[in-house]
């Protein structure tokens, strides 16, 4: 992809008819056959050699050229700019006055550059234009070339543990057909790494965010975001835009938010990212949360529930008809908990349709929609169009609005069964949200069968689990009694090689919520949300706080979880 400052050149050699239309865009095509800039392909075209596409420039921008094929550039110069300044905003210190310190630069429009450096330096800056070759040459030289920072860095964090000596072992692990030249090498080198270990780590997601003075990587392992090594903050720039590259994104924007997506394997894995790259203080954060294809192949057993609450669920998801409806937050695990629903009944006598924003897991033998809103295709229309496709069963991604709402309990009261989400903090009030929303309560009498709340928990790992008391500050904070476990031992991880501080995956904790007669006629009635949480817990309902403290009694995870997801969702005097 040409740089700005490459469609500049030829802008200015068309404009002044150095060459035609034509010509220009051979010389784009030979850059992007060869993989290599507008100035390189014009030397290679015998068009024009470098140091007059620099005089070109520099007399159009009222700027010097300087050329450092037989300089030295003095040492006391060279402090001028902290090798951080010069990688981050490629520039090379050249000579100094008094009152103004000549820097040597490849994009005479990047004035924003010019400014930042004024700012850090407390300096006046008066900018020279150098090659790009001899600009990388000059600050390798005098700065350490970037595939010993490199290689320096990888040396720290892998600690021998990954073997990152050859580009080719870990880019191999990427479906990425992109051509790159020797100087990118050592950035997608750090870059596959970054990923490969946050991947051996079972982060979900990767944060890359530039910070005032530091570039800080974080992987978030079983929901938690834990801090690790971070590069140096030179190679920020660098980082971001091989990932910008790698999903599909445009380099040459800064200013508004784009979305990207990678599809690479990683040790014998399909890994599916998501990233997001978002306009900062500091710069460009992103993100790239990680999907493994073969994570979303579950059934029911493996989402975490108690005997008794898997014999609710098998018998919900085996009804003929109805709206089986998954609440929660952004994070907490609907969607798993959806696909192995949909795993579990899967069979070829059954035809099941997905309308998903977007389609996050393939789910073999499963017909999937994905939503386009700006082409027309909402849940509303999609869900419109499936019906017309005989479905059994039907899940939408998320119940959203009015419209998506009334269609899907109509589908439901026409003999689908079908599955979808809500965002409310239990179960309960899931009720009063459709209600809220313009849906008619005898509808939704009608129509809800189950509604499910759910959290994630981290558990306890199995290779360093102790036997522990139960903490009195988590007892208080959870509002039980002292004797509330008896004589029972509960376990804690001490932290080992094989987990996160003494944790290891996540389960569910749920609330499962099932509509009985005497419900109907309670949501018909339109009572409210805090009324239909006391019928719901006098009918049996058992809380995602009591579902996470069988899971402590049973040596799953802890109090200190049980607190951390719970705490601000019960309601209080509730034991």
């Amino acid at each position: 992809m040409a740089t700005v400052t490459d469609e500049m050149i030829l802008d200015l050699l068309t404009s002044r008819d150095i060459i035609s239309q034509e010509r220009a865009e051979q010389v784009r095509s030979h850059a992007e056959e060869k993989n290599i800039d507008i100035v390189q392909a014009l030397d290679a075209l015998e068009i024009m050699p470098e140091n007059q596409v620099l005089v070109l420039l520099a007399s159009e921008y009222g700027m010097d050229t300087f050329d450092l094929t037989d300089y030295t550039i003095p040492d006391e110069v060279l402090k001028e700019v902290p090798a951080e300044v010069a990688r981050r905003y490629q520039v090379i210190p050249l000579t100094h006055s008094e009152e103004t310190l000549v820097v040597g630069m490849t994009d005479p429009t990047d004035l924003e550059s010019l400014d930042s450096i004024r700012h850090i330096l407390s300096r006046d800056i008066e900018p020279a234009l150098v090659s790009r070759r001899q600009l990388k040459q000059a600050l390798d030289f005098y700065y350490g070339s970037l595939d010993a920072s490199v290689d320096s860095f990888l040396g720290e964090i892998t600690e021998g543990e990954v073997e990152v000596g050859k580009t080719a072992q870990l880019e191999d692990m990427f479906d990425d057909t992109s051509t790159t030249d020797d100087d990118d090498a050592p950035i997608i080198r750090l870059v596959s790494l970054i990923i490969l270990e946050a991947y051996k780590s079972r982060s979900s997601d990767i944060h890359l965010e530039p910070l005032e003075r530091r570039f800080r990587v974080r992987y978030r392992i079983d929901g938690v975001l834990n801090e690790v090594e971070s590069p140096p903050r030179y190679l920020q720039n660098n980082i971001l835009s091989r990932v910008k590259i790698m999903s599909r994104m445009d380099i040459a924007e800064h200013r508004l938010p784009q979305d990207g997506r990678i599809q690479l394997t990683a040790m014998g894995r399909e890994l599916d990212l998501r990233v997001s790259d978002i306009p900062t203080t500091h710069g460009e954060s992103i993100v790239m949360r990680i999907l493994d294809k073969t994570s979303m192949l579950l059934g029911v057993a493996e989402l975490g529930f108690m005997s008794d609450d898997q014999e609710i669920i098998n018998r919900i998801i085996s009804m003929p008809d109805g709206l089986f409806l998954v609440t929660g937050p952004t994070g907490s695990g609907k969607t798993t908990s959806l696909y192995a629903f949909l795993n579990t009944i899967n069979e070829p006598t059954t035809k099941i349709i997905t309308v998903e924003d977007p389609v996050e897991y393939e789910l073999p033998g499963i017909n999937q929609v994905h939503v386009n809103s700006s082409i027309g295709m909402t849940f509303a229309a999609s869900l419109r169009a499936m019906m017309r496709q005989a479905p059994n069963i039907i899940m939408v991604g998320e119940i959203r609005d009015l419209e998506t709402g009334n269609i899907a309990i109509n589908a439901a009261l026409t003999g689908h069964l079908v599955f979808s989400t809500l965002h409310t903090n239990d179960a309960p009030s899931a009720v009063s949200r459709l209600v809220d929303m313009g849906v008619k309560p005898f509808l939704v009498s009608s129509s809800v069968k189950a509604i499910m709340a759910q959290r994630l928990v981290r558990t306890i790992c199995k290779s360093c689990a102790q036997e522990t008391d139960p903490d009195p500050e988590h007892m208080q904070a959870l509002r039980l009694p002292k004797d509330f476990f008896g004589d029972k031992k509960l376990l804690v991880g001490q932290g080992c090689n094989d987990c996160n501080r003494g944790y290891r995956g996540r389960l569910g904790i749920f609330e499962i919520f099932v509509i009985e007669e005497s419900t109907q006629d309670l949501i018909y009635e339109g009572v409210s949300a805090r009324k239909m949480r006391d019928h719901a817990r006098d009918q049996g309902m058992r809380s995602m706080r009591e579902d996470g403290l069988r899971k402590v009694a049973n040596g799953i995870t802890t109090l200190e979880e049980v607190v951390r997801v719970t705490a601000s969702d019960e309601v209080e005097g509730e034991y």
